[in-house]
Parts: structure tokens; sequence; C-alpha cells
């Protein structure tokens, strides 16, 4: 205790950093004051169908990454998801277009086009999405809107509010990036996952207490299972492999250059939260078609298999796919061959493998290895939602006990953390942690 109350006077003594903090805090707090502003024309008290409709499936998972903004049918409520789609885009564009693969290697020029390219189509999806939510907000909660309103005024003013809502957020998180603490948009997502923890918790404590289901023993085992389970993830973004690289000794004139050995830190997964973001979606497709066929209440067993996100089939797949698109992503981001390139450019090499091919082929091989089992980690991380309502945990508080809220939280915690401390090291005092340095994704990563 003495510890963290003198680390907190460390933090507050270092004027930028306490400015930084200080900032963060301003700009998050205006995110969810924006996350309670709903649209014109239309009556919060009025939303218990759109409620329902969010408890449960992907529109679940998008109300959870907005802060409940979605439900609240707010000017946020399409959140930071359509710059995360578009920033996915432009990303694959640069593994599969030579054009992006080019502005990729121009630096900082190239860093800068590629993000108004993916601005724009930020925009383009914004545009499409905002009709689609407006066009679902009519059916789910029509009597919330007033009778006297026309609706194609309502839509092109309600477009122009969510985009702008959504671009919005993205410059409060380019602002926390610049001014503030951590990485802006990451931060945002973690805040809207957050947001929901403290009433679901709740809802959970009161649900265990009243329904008899095992009372406080069980709501204290949950607890238990949960700082495990965060543990685990924990375990798994911050797993590397090291792999020594040599660097060769060169005199020029009197001085000699190279000569020591580095390591390069290879991630058990590289992939990050991706591949559970794809299978999802994926497994999102089945309760589309069946809503779009209108035949809800008449599905045959298999079908109904695939609408249960607590099924036996449903989790088996799904966690197939994570593991098929963990490397897959893996594939496309880690270019082994580029990494030998690099290392013989600057007369290193990994001893007792010949610098060139044979060092992209050792690369590649270590990555297969160690994807493996980060693959089939993530995919148990994954699932635990599932196994928690199986045990009768309540839905929106099971969604913390994994999946993508999970990791992304472990992560967005590390890293902001590392910055911190590094702010304290930078400045002679004491880390945050007395067994050494916190160890984060990397500085360069963003949560998604």
């Amino acid at each position: 205790m003495r510890k963290a109350i003198e680390t907190l006077k460390n933090i507050w003594k270092i004027e930028d950093l306490r400015q930084r903090i200080l900032i963060t805090i301003l700009f998050v707090a205006i995110y969810r004051l924006g996350s309670y502003v709903v649209l014109p024309g239309i009556n919060p008290n009025m939303l218990s169908q759109l409620h329902q409709q969010t408890s449960e499936g992907l529109l679940s998972l998008l109300n959870m990454f907005s802060g409940g903004a979605f439900s609240n049918a707010s000017i946020f409520a399409l959140g930071i998801m359509p710059y995360i789609s578009a920033s996915i885009v432009i990303q694959l564009l640069g593994i599969a277009v030579p054009y992006f693969q080019k502005m990729q290697r121009e630096g900082e020029s190239g860093r800068r086009k590629m993000n108004q390219y993916t601005r724009i189509l930020t925009i383009f999806i914004l545009l499409v999405q905002a009709p689609s939510y407006l066009i679902n907000l009519k059916m789910q909660a029509g009597p919330s809107l007033n009778a006297s309103l026309d609706w194609t005024w309502f839509m092109v003013t309600s477009t122009i509010f969510l985009a702008a809502g959504s671009m919005f957020i993205l410059w409060l998180g380019e602002r926390i990036t610049d001014k503030g603490i951590g990485n802006g948009i990451s931060l945002i997502i973690m805040v809207g996952i957050i947001a929901r923890l403290p009433q679901s918790l709740f809802q959970e404590l009161i649900s265990r207490m009243t329904d008899k289901t095992g009372g406080l023993i069980m709501f204290l085992i949950e607890i238990v299972i949960l700082l495990l389970v965060i543990a685990a993830a924990i375990m798994l973004v911050q797993g590397t492999r090291k792999i020594p690289v040599q660097y060769a000794k060169k005199i020029v004139g009197n001085k000699q250059y190279g000569g020591a050995r580095q390591y390069i830190p290879l991630k058990v997964n590289a992939a990050n939260v991706m591949p559970i973001i794809f299978a999802q979606a994926i497994m999102f497709i089945p309760i589309t078609f069946v809503g779009l066929s209108g035949s809800d209440g008449n599905v045959s067993g298999f079908m109904q298999a695939f609408m249960d996100h607590t099924s036996f089939w449903y989790n088996l797949v799904f966690a197939v796919l994570i593991i098929v698109f963990t490397y897959f992503y893996t594939a496309i981001t880690i270019n082994p061959t580029q990494m030998a390139e690099d290392m013989k450019r600057n007369n290193g090499f990994i001893p007792g493998i010949k610098p060139g091919k044979k060092t992209a082929e050792y690369i590649d091989e270590i990555m297969s290895r160690i994807t493996l089992p980060g693959s089939f980690f993530l995919a148990l991380v994954a699932i635990m939602p599932a196994f928690a309502g199986i045990f009768g945990v309540q839905a929106e508080f099971a969604q913390f006990f994994g999946g993508t809220s999970l990791l992304i939280l472990v992560g967005v915690v590390l890293d902001t953390l590392q910055q911190i401390e590094s702010h304290l090291l930078m400045r002679h005092y004491d880390g945050l942690l007395k067994s050494g340095r916190i160890k984060g994704r990397n500085a360069n990563v963003a949560a998604y």
C-alpha cells in the first residue's frame, strides 16, 4: 500500500505526466457524456426493444464497444468501429496491393497518406452503416420516434449526426494519443467496454443473492475464476519467443562497429484480437440469414445450434475459425523474408543459420511452432464466456470472462501502464512493479 501511494505521489510530481493524465481523463469524460446524448426526435424512454435486441449476439458486442451508446440511440451510437473496419481494410490492402505496399515503405509520409485513405474509407462506411442503424431503429423502436417526424428528413439529419459523432470520437482518440497517455483509439474502446462492468457486476451479485443459485459463495468463486482468466490473458498478450541475432564486427578507421548480440522477440499471439473479430463476423451470418427470412420460430436443429452461442457445435466451429484466422493473420503481418533481408543488410545473422533464405525459413518455422499453442490459447479464451453462460453467469457479465473484450482490456491497460512507467524511469523514479518492468504488447500496436 505504501509503495502504491509513493508511486502516485511520484506521478503527480512529474508535471508533463500529470498534465497528460488529466487531459486523458477530460477527453474520456467528454466521450462518456456524448454517449448519453440521444439523436434529435427520439424518446429515450421508449427504447426497451432496442435494449433487448442489443443484449446478445453481435449487436451486444457493438453495444459494448460503444459503451452503451448503440442501445441509447446516441449520436455516438456507431462508435469507433467504422474506423477500425476501415483500418483493417487498408491494412489488408497494404499486403495485397502494390500501390499501398509502396506507401508503407515511404516512412512517415506514406503513413500520413494511408491515414488519410483510412479516414475517407471511414466516412464511406459511416454513410452505409448510419442509414442501416436508423432503419433497424425504426423497426425495433418505432414508438420512440416522434409521430410528427418527417422520416426522410430524420434519415438525412441523423445520418449526418451519426457520421459526425464517430468522426468526433476519432478526433478525441487522436488528441489523447498526441497530448494524453496511451493509444487514444484503444483507450476509447477500453472505456466503452469497462463502462458496463460495474452494472454487470452488480446485476450478477443481485442475481446470485436473490435466485438462490449459490449465493455469495458462488459469486466469490466467479470473481476468482475471472482473475485467473485475466492472468491467462496477460500471459497470452505478453508471451514471446526470443531469437538471438549476432551482428558482425565492422572496423572503420580506428573505430569498431557492431559485434553485439541482440534478440528478436516473436510474439506467441502476433494477431492480437483480430482472429476473434473475423470469426465472430462469420458466426453471425446464420443469425443474419434467419433474421432476413423472418423464420425465427421455425429453424432446423442445425441452424438452431449455430444461433445459440453456448452450444457445442457453435463453440467448436468458432474455436476452429479462430485457430485458422490466427495462422492467416500472423502470416500476412509477419514477413520472415523481410526480416531476414533487414538482418543481412545490417550485417546480422542468427548463430548457426545461413543468412538469406535459410534465415527466413528458420524464422517462419519458429513462428509456426509458437503460433500453434498461441492459437489454441486464444480460442480457449474466446469461448470462455460460453462456459460462463452454461454455469449460470449473466450474459453481460459473462462477456468479461474472455473474448475480444477481455483481451482488449488487458492489452490497453498494460500498454498504458508501460507508458506511465517509462515516464517515471526517465525521471529516475522507481517503476510500478518491484519484480521488474511492465511488458506491454508493443508501443505501436493498437488494441484491435
